[in-house]
């Protein structure tokens, strides 16, 4: 049965005067007339720290690096609210930023230590002591380019994605209050000073009074329009995402979006007024404009100018210019998708920011509309931006000089093709009828072919899209015809050694994993991994996915010892690239969970799936989608082991989360149902069992056919079952059938049809046939011993099988030699059991048979 890290800053460098700056090797600090620190100031003493220097001074308060003696001894940056400033709004507003941290607690974020009054009566928090520089100043230093520069600013969005989930709205992000320093040999950032914080889910303090009206809290350049607006008191988490924004556009264009000359309260009325009202240009033209610096600013990101514009332009341009929407209701919602959005760029993925007039359009047409295309809508809407953009980013290795060219009418022939789509289910074309998503899915996909011979390589997009979504669905045949016809556009466009082609290999290997063509998608998924190689470099992201695939074509044929080292590449190369708690690398790691289970390495399989489950779930929640394969892995392994009252919850979990996401009748519902089933058997409840893998074989041979190995899954399960309650002639037939199948899809050397052929030997057994049973079981150690080694636990099971069967015949002697060989596996594993081996041992010294000692 079968269950799956400071130097000088940049003298052109603007100085920030409202710099609370907690690195005193990065901020200049007061000279005394020997060289040496100035003496701190002396009406600052605070009991249990002593204090070193003043290290930097802002609006509100003054940073002192200093020793904390008590109770433990450590280096701190201590902030203390100014002489003169200690109002009951400014000592309010600096609790607020001490119980702000005092929530938080995050790599990313500068943590708190202490909080209390100095002996003058002044408020302080003693924080973490950050010894790095201000990232912008960083990244240039160290010339990253403008991947590691998003690979950093990425952390930045965590850090302040897990702020917002605390309720703290930071309201002065800038890139003097993110600094850099090293950990071990990689750079991390830390935001600093959450002076200004706001709490959006809970008052920070009951006492804390509100904004003065008309005061300006932030950093004029990086304020949101909301925040810039004369009251500010209508702010919430988006305002961040501006701020992020604008922190994006000075990491990779080297200025701010605006460029303002004036001083004082004259730049403070101009910053606010342009904020509100002004667009500010891209990214990508915005560089072309920086004059004599231009040339300079390209170096510090390790291109000429041309090369970084062109990478610029298209989605980091449209990225930037979503986190900077003036409507806060366009912006990204969380910094998580922001975030995200810049992990789709990096991987040349669809990116959600695209040409607000393609996805407009389709928009529109869908309010006036909604009643049929509201789920479509969802699905297509989406589809609008992410072919745009991933279109364009096709081309970006072949045609960067004519991109921008190519954008607009790009867009144009989408937005058409989408409206056309959409037309469907106007109430005049429907004539009242319902239409459903699929009828739109299909529509569009009928109208391809017509609707954009003009734009081959956007039609060749589309067909990708489509079937891409048409696999989701399970609607296998027709993924094939637009995955193929995509496939087969692009080699004629773009040529067979093409990025665009190995994208549609990758593609046909995932529907054919599905369908069950094993070494069909093991081509497909190899000559996939060759072109990305050979084009992007054997340590690109991309290349992980083409490992993935192989691994799991390799499994699903039973070539575990051959999969697993695919697997931990491509868990090492994507965790490299993404953390190595991504929810990508958690899938993955859950996949090799299954291929070391397989193999006999249980206790690394259990490490594995535990782990990818517990990743899995800190990135996505408790009822994710996504969290369902790795649930129903570790849930079979655990029903592997004998563990059952562990695997029922989990197949439970597995089963709640498939049927509200995809469907009752979807081919995944059915594998969890197979599951709970043989959950069911081993706990002796045979009504429920037979009942569950019934209706699982009903969904499979609807959705996949009586064809397809994993229905032959669902009648070798259902023939045990019948089996178990003694139905013997109602079960052979299953059995049968189930070979009969595997023999056309996976071969006769495939580890299911091992377990086939075990199970029904011991039917065979039964019904008084042991030679046949005998032979039965010889080729199923055959296939174990080949495909996992002379030490496989399955072959042991296997073999103790036959020593049984030669037991009962009274073959005494020849049941011995079996039961030695059984003995000698478990003794060969360093997680045998104990009480295992010893009803081996008596088993042998029953039948007249010595049992020696090892070693």
């Amino acid at each position: 049965m079968r269950s799956e890290d400071t130097p000088p800053s940049d003298p052109g460098r603007e100085e920030d005067p409202s710099t609370d700056n907690l690195d005193p090797d990065s901020l200049p600090t007061e000279a005394s007339p020997d060289g040496g620190f100035a003496p701190p100031s002396p009406e600052v003493s605070i009991r249990g720290y002593r204090i070193l220097s003043r290290i930097g001074s802002g609006g509100m308060g003054e940073v002192f690096a200093a020793e904390q003696l008590r109770p433990i001894r450590r280096r701190v940056a201590l902030k203390v609210i100014k002489l003169g400033m200690d109002s009951r709004e400014v000592v309010a507003r600096f609790a607020s930023e001490r119980q702000a941290l005092a929530l938080m607690s995050h790599p990313s974020i500068a943590g708190i230590y202490d909080a209390g009054i100095t002996e003058e009566g002044r408020p302080f928090f003693a924080m973490e002591l950050v010894r790095g520089e201000p990232i912008h100043e960083y990244c240039d230093r160290q010339r990253l380019g403008v991947r590691e520069r998003i690979e950093l600013f990425q952390q930045v969005c965590d850090g302040v994605q897990h702020a917002h989930q605390k309720g703290i709205i930071h309201r002065d992000l800038k890139p003097s209050n993110v600094l850099v320093t090293i950990q071990g040999d990689k750079p991390v950032p830390k935001i600093i000073d959450f002076g200004i914080a706001k709490a959006t889910s809970q008052e920070l303090r009951p006492d804390s009074p509100h904004t003065s009206l008309g005061a300006v809290i932030g950093t004029p350049e990086y304020m949101s329009p909301e925040q810039a607006d004369s009251s500010g008191l209508d702010v919430d988490t988006r305002s961040d995402i501006y701020s992020l924004g604008v922190l994006l556009y000075e990491l990779l264009v080297g200025a701010r979006p605006f460029d303002i000359r004036k001083k004082g309260r004259q730049a403070l009325a101009e910053v606010r007024r342009r904020i509100r009202s002004e667009e500010p240009p891209r990214p990508s033209t915005r560089v072309s404009r920086l004059g004599k610096t231009a040339g300079q600013t390209a170096q510090r990101r390790g291109h000429d100018l041309p090369r970084l514009q062109r990478q610029l332009r298209g989605d980091i341009d449209w990225i930037v210019m979503k986190a900077l929407e003036k409507d806060r209701t366009r912006r990204y919602q969380t910094a998580n998708a922001l975030r995200m959005d810049l992990e789709r760029h990096l991987r040349s993925e669809p990116v959600s920011a695209g040409p607000p007039g393609a996805a407009y359009r389709a928009r529109k047409f869908v309010v006036r509309h909604r009643g049929g295309v509201v789920a479509a809508g969802l699905v297509l809407l989406a589809l609008v931006a992410g072919t745009v953009g991933t279109t364009v980013g096709m081309l970006r290795a072949r045609e960067a000089e004519r991109r921008a060219q190519r954008e607009a009418e790009t867009a144009r022939q989408v937005s058409d093709f989408l409206v056309d789509i959409f037309r469907v289910s106007d109430p005049d074309e429907a004539q009242g009828q319902r239409i459903t998503a699929r009828e739109i899915l299909d529509q569009g996909a009928a109208r391809i072919s017509t609707s954009l011979r003009d734009q081959p390589l956007t039609q060749a997009r589309m067909m990708s899209t489509i079937g891409t979504v048409y696999l989701n669905l399970g609607l296998y045949d027709n993924a094939e015809r637009q995955l193929r016809e995509a496939l087969e556009q692009r080699r004629r466009l773009a040529g067979d050694d093409s990025l665009e082609v190995a994208e549609s290999l990758h593609a046909l290997a995932t529907l054919h994993l599905r369908q069950g063509r094993y070494t069909v998608a093991e081509s497909e998924a190899e000559r996939s991994r060759e072109i990305r190689e050979a084009v992007l470099g054997p340590d690109h992201p991309d290349v992980a996915g083409s490992l993935r695939a192989l691994a799991e074509a390799l499994s699903r044929q039973g070539r575990y010892t051959a999969a697993v080292p695919l697997y931990e590449r491509s868990l090492a190369l994507l965790g490299t690239h993404r953390g190595e708690r991504h929810v990508e690398v958690a899938e993955i790691r859950g996949q090799l969970g299954v291929a070391q289970w397989r193999r006999g390495d249980f206790e690394s399989a259990e490490a594995s799936l535990r782990r990818a489950l517990a990743d899995l779930e800190g990135g996505l929640g408790l009822d994710d989608a996504r969290l369902a394969p790795t649930l129903n892995s570790l849930a079979a392994f655990y029903w592997d082991r004998g563990r059952f009252e562990e695997a029922e919850p989990l197949f439970l979990r597995t089963l709640e989360i498939k049927e509200r996401t995809l469907g009752p009748e979807h081919p995944e519902v059915a594998h969890t149902l197979n599951n709970l089933g043989l959950i069911y058997d081993a706990q002796k409840r045979y009504d429920e069992a037979e009942s569950r893998l019934r209706r699982s074989v009903e969904i499979l041979e609807k959705a996949l056919g009586v064809n397809h190995d994993t229905t032959a899954m669902g009648y070798a399960n259902l023939a045990w079952i019948l089996y178990r309650q003694g139905r013997l002639a109602e079960a052979e037939p299953l059995y049968r059938r189930a070979f009969q199948i595997y023999q056309r899809t996976v071969g006769t050397d495939h580890p299911s049809v091992a377990i086939l052929l075990r199970d029904q030997a011991q039917l065979v057994a039964d019904q008084g046939r042991p030679d046949e049973a005998r032979e039965l079981l010889r080729r199923a150690a055959e296939i174990w011993e080949a495909t996992g080694g002379p030490d496989h636990p399955e072959l042991a099971s296997t073999l103790e099988i036959e020593a049984r069967l030669l037991e009962s015949q009274g073959r005494s002697a020849e049941a011995v030699e079996v039961y030695h060989r059984v003995l000698e596996i478990h003794r060969s594993r360093p997680t045998a059991s104990a009480a295992k081996i010893e009803r081996l041992r008596d088993a042998i010294t029953r039948l007249g048979g010595k049992v020696s000692d090892p070693g």
